[in-house]
Protein backbone atom coordinates (compact mmCIF):
# COMPACT_ATOMS: atom_id res chain seq x y z
CA UNK A 1 0.00 0.00 0.00
CA UNK A 2 1.20 3.30 -0.88
CA UNK A 3 1.73 5.82 2.06
CA UNK A 4 0.22 9.54 1.96
CA UNK A 5 2.72 10.65 2.25
CA UNK A 6 4.40 10.06 -1.08
CA UNK A 7 2.61 13.14 -2.86
CA UNK A 8 0.79 11.02 -5.15
CA UNK A 9 -2.68 11.37 -4.27
CA UNK A 10 -4.99 13.91 -5.29
CA UNK A 11 -8.39 15.22 -3.57
CA UNK A 12 -10.56 17.43 -5.34
CA UNK A 13 -13.40 18.79 -2.47
CA UNK A 14 -16.17 20.39 -3.80
CA UNK A 15 -19.90 22.05 -2.57
CA UNK A 16 -22.57 19.52 -3.03
CA UNK A 17 -24.95 22.71 -2.35
CA UNK A 18 -23.40 24.61 -5.25
CA UNK A 19 -23.94 21.23 -7.49
CA UNK A 20 -20.17 21.90 -8.07
CA UNK A 21 -19.90 18.14 -8.97
CA UNK A 22 -19.77 17.99 -12.34
CA UNK A 23 -16.80 21.03 -12.38
CA UNK A 24 -14.76 18.59 -9.76
CA UNK A 25 -15.63 15.66 -11.95
CA UNK A 26 -14.03 17.64 -15.39
CA UNK A 27 -10.68 18.77 -13.18
CA UNK A 28 -10.26 15.11 -11.92
CA UNK A 29 -10.63 13.33 -15.59
CA UNK A 30 -8.17 16.09 -16.81
CA UNK A 31 -5.96 15.21 -14.07
CA UNK A 32 -6.33 10.96 -14.43
CA UNK A 33 -5.47 11.68 -18.49
CA UNK A 34 -2.42 13.67 -17.88
CA UNK A 35 -1.27 11.96 -14.37
CA UNK A 36 -2.32 8.10 -15.30
CA UNK A 37 1.20 6.91 -14.40
CA UNK A 38 2.02 9.23 -11.88
CA UNK A 39 -0.94 9.72 -9.08
CA UNK A 40 -2.17 6.58 -6.63
CA UNK A 41 -5.46 7.96 -6.13
CA UNK A 42 -7.96 10.58 -6.92
CA UNK A 43 -10.81 10.98 -4.55
CA UNK A 44 -13.40 13.49 -5.03
CA UNK A 45 -14.95 14.30 -1.63
CA UNK A 46 -18.42 16.15 -0.86
CA UNK A 47 -18.20 19.05 1.12
CA UNK A 48 -20.71 22.18 1.80
CA UNK A 49 -20.25 26.16 1.98
CA UNK A 50 -19.08 26.57 -1.28
CA UNK A 51 -16.07 24.94 -1.50
CA UNK A 52 -14.13 23.81 -4.27
CA UNK A 53 -10.37 22.77 -3.02
CA UNK A 54 -8.01 21.19 -4.66
CA UNK A 55 -4.97 19.05 -2.31
CA UNK A 56 -2.12 17.13 -3.01
CA UNK A 57 -0.73 14.72 -0.32
CA UNK A 58 -3.24 17.28 1.92
CA UNK A 59 -1.51 20.13 0.67
CA UNK A 60 -3.56 22.64 -0.66
CA UNK A 61 -2.78 23.63 -3.58
CA UNK A 62 -5.98 25.23 -5.04
CA UNK A 63 -8.23 27.15 -2.87
CA UNK A 64 -11.94 28.89 -5.15
CA UNK A 65 -12.09 31.20 -2.11
CA UNK A 66 -8.47 32.82 -2.48
CA UNK A 67 -7.82 32.18 -6.35
CA UNK A 68 -11.78 31.55 -7.52
CA UNK A 69 -12.08 28.36 -10.10
CA UNK A 70 -8.96 27.45 -11.46
CA UNK A 71 -8.15 26.34 -15.10
CA UNK A 72 -7.53 23.12 -15.89
CA UNK A 73 -3.59 23.93 -16.46
CA UNK A 74 -2.73 25.97 -13.84
CA UNK A 75 -4.22 22.87 -11.83
CA UNK A 76 -1.86 20.75 -13.87
CA UNK A 77 1.39 22.71 -13.44
CA UNK A 78 0.73 22.74 -9.10
CA UNK A 79 0.08 19.16 -9.41
CA UNK A 80 3.23 18.17 -11.86
CA UNK A 81 5.12 20.12 -9.57
CA UNK A 82 4.78 17.87 -6.68
CA UNK A 83 4.04 14.39 -8.19
CA UNK A 84 6.46 14.48 -11.38
CA UNK A 85 8.39 17.32 -11.69
CA UNK A 86 10.20 16.97 -14.91
CA UNK A 87 6.95 15.71 -16.95
CA UNK A 88 5.77 18.14 -20.21
CA UNK A 89 2.76 19.00 -19.84
CA UNK A 90 3.30 19.78 -24.17
CA UNK A 91 0.96 22.81 -24.96
CA UNK A 92 0.12 23.73 -21.57
CA UNK A 93 3.49 24.24 -19.95
CA UNK A 94 4.14 27.98 -20.00
CA UNK A 95 7.50 29.13 -19.49
CA UNK A 96 8.04 30.96 -16.10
Amino acid sequence: MTEPSDGRRVEIEYCTQCRWLPRAAWLAQELLTTFEAELTELALKPGKGGVFVVRVNDEVVWDRREQGFPEPTAVKRLVRDRVAPGKSLGHSDKPE
